[in-house]
């Protein structure tokens, strides 16, 4: 046996190993955080479909074509798994065949079962075993893994899918408010009960994504709903809801500001990116004041019970929103969500979705269309009208900025990893029945 051939033992042994680890890491032993070869199949998988969908102008169409992504990420994922070891067992027979050819050749009879090429000797039959025993096993484990995933992707869309009823599609945070008060003819709300449901929802999700990454690339079945989405609608109107209505401060909102963020961490650390564990409320958000303003006037609108001016609740909604913002529309970006308001740029010029909101049928009113709440097509009672129907996503670059240390509450007050204080400067009612209600 020449030096080559001791090298290429060497090195396909390696290769062996290597490819079963990864394997054991992502179906077996899921851990929260992505490996080179993950990243490398994610980023191919990525750009291929960048260039498919690039002549579609619609995002309806282009949602069309990446409703495929997260399952071509698989394909691609078993086929590379499959030529590593291809290429790694080969180089390991390669001195007992006449040539790397002959061994590519004889590896791959072997690997997928089919025995046409066979050469006689000890070492040589030891590998062939190996490498179709290797080819079963990888096959199904990849099979036993997808119903995890499902299972796990379904889980996840049974709340979007309620939510749209809430939020709208797509959905949005300032609209979840809305619905409390338009056309509903009650003293109190489902908020409670909706922010714990939106809690475990995101415990479960962090758990699941950021173990099996690949279920970031897998899209809501319609195509102006996104979990991402949905998460940000609720986690904005938590933070609006703390923002505008001291008084009604009870724990579930802040509970679900808290889970959310985290879920975004956790992902997004899985995911490989620069997760800031402490943000400065100071460095502002990139959501403006004006939006913020003009959404608050719609819930005037419709009678919406608020107990501070925008401009005192601004700081106290910007504190809240700058724990997740950034990793959000980063998020956002990468996965190419839907365009709803307030959810940052795209990879591509787009323009902002408007929430769409079904017609009114009630005796006594004006015949429409679909009602959306956005420009000449679609109004709230009283002529408040959505804000930003014109304005546009413009690519930019997003970086997380790098790890702080401890937790901020909204404004930078470090909690000590409770996240639930009030922002700084915020005064706290004193109210002996608000939380028993």
């Amino acid at each position: 046996m020449g030096v080559v051939h001791v090298i290429a033992v060497v090195v396909g042994t390696v290769m062996v190993l290597a490819v079963t680890a990864h394997i054991l890491r992502t179906l077996v032993v899921p851990r929260a955080r992505r490996t080179l070869l993950s990243n490398i199949v994610d980023s191919a998988v990525d750009h291929v479909f960048q260039v498919l969908v690039k002549p579609f102008p619609a995002y309806e169409a282009k949602d069309t074509v990446l409703a495929g992504q997260g399952a071509a990420v698989l394909v691609v994922q078993l086929l590379t798994w499959l030529a590593g070891y291809e290429v790694a067992y080969s180089l390991v027979l390669w001195p007992q065949v006449h040539g790397m050819g002959a061994s590519l050749e004889q590896v791959a009879s072997s690997m997928f079962t089919l025995g046409f090429v066979y050469t006689p000797g000890a070492v040589s039959t030891a590998l062939d075993v190996l490498a179709a025993g290797t080819g079963v096993v990888v096959v199904a484990l990849q099979i036993a893994y997808l119903p995890t995933l499902y299972s796990a992707f379904n889980r996840r869309e049974t709340e979007v899918t309620l939510l749209t009823a809430r939020a709208g599609t797509p959905p949005w945070g300032p609209e979840l408010l809305l619905r409390a008060r338009y056309g509903v003819a009650v003293k109190s709300d489902t908020f409670p009960a909706l922010y714990e449901r939106w809690e475990r929802w995101a415990a479960d999700v962090a758990e699941s994504h950021s173990n099996y990454p690949v279920l970031v690339r897998f899209r809501s079945p319609r195509a102006l709903t996104s979990w991402l989405v949905g998460l940000l609608a609720v986690m904005d109107s938590a933070a609006m809801l703390l923002a505008l209505c001291p008084s009604r401060e009870r724990i579930e909102p802040r509970l679900a500001l808290r889970a959310g963020f985290s879920a975004l961490r956790d992902i997004g650390a899985a995911l490989g990116y620069q997760v800031d564990e402490d943000p400065d409320p100071d460095r502002g958000i990139s959501l403006t004041f004006e939006e913020f303003a003009e959404a608050v006037a719609q819930l005037d609108a419709v009678g919406f019970p608020r107990e501070r001016e925008v401009a005192e609740a601004w700081p106290h909604f910007q504190g809240w929103r700058v724990n997740y913002e950034e990793l959000a529309y980063a998020l956002a970006l990468r996965t190419d969500a839907v365009p709803a308001p307030w959810s940052g740029p795209r990879r591509w010029k787009s323009e902002v979705i408007p929430v769409r909101r079904p017609p009114d049928r009630r005796p006594g009113s004006s015949p429409g269309g679909a009602g959306q709440l956005s420009g000449a097509t679609g109004s709230l009672p009283g002529g408040a009208q959505t804000p930003g129907a014109g304005e546009s996503h413009q690519p930019t670059d997003h970086a997380v900025a790098t790890p702080g240390t401890g937790q901020t509450d909204g404004t930078g007050q470090t909690d000590g990893g409770t996240g639930l204080h009030p922002p700084s400067g915020a005064v706290v009612p004193r109210r002996a029945e608000t939380d028993a209600q």
